[in-house]
């Protein structure tokens, strides 16, 4: 049975953080470099936009519910050291959680909050939103680096699992 959870937060985790990658490398590739040649009162407000409606899809369950699966593969991975596939169990939810989640909470949610308190056509607004294009997208590819590199080791725990 505890062999059956584990392969099924694996699995859970390794698509979840594949689902993640997805969002954040769409972002890092096209829609910010889009967002950046809209000009700054429609690029802040299609960014806002997206902020507000986020977390109200079904984005948030997949974040949060990859982040504590993450998690809690290390805890499983950290009890189980001697076992196949453990190490990459701990490396794969400890790299998620500190290269996407922690990263998010420290610096892409204060970016989004700076950006959400500008008005658009105020004057700072070209010069927040410049700063924001810069250091939100950087932070999202840190984020994308750490979901595909999760999804890959839990992708390993799996199959170092299942020989």
């Amino acid at each position: 049975m505890r062999q059956v959870f584990t392969t099924g937060l694996l699995w859970f985790s390794a698509i979840g953080c594949g689902l993640m990658a997805g969002i954040y490398f769409a972002f890092s590739t096209f829609i910010m470099t889009a967002f950046g040649r809209l000009g700054q009162a429609a690029g802040i407000a299609a960014m806002n936009a997206i902020n507000v409606d986020i977390v109200r899809s079904l984005f948030m369950p997949l974040f949060l519910g990859t982040t504590v699966a993450g998690a809690a593969l290390v805890v499983m991975g950290t009890l189980r050291i001697s076992e196949p596939g453990a190490v990459s169990m701990i490396a794969g939810g400890g790299l998620y959680v500190i290269g996407m989640f922690v990263v998010t909470m420290v610096f892409n949610v204060p970016l989004n909050n700076a950006l959400a308190a500008v008005q658009p056509s105020a004057p700072e607004a070209g010069a927040v939103w410049a700063a924001y294009l810069k250091d939100w997208t950087f932070w999202n590819h840190v984020r994308t680096v750490a979901s595909v590199v999760g999804c890959a080791l839990f992708v390993a725990a799996l199959a170092s699992s299942a020989s």
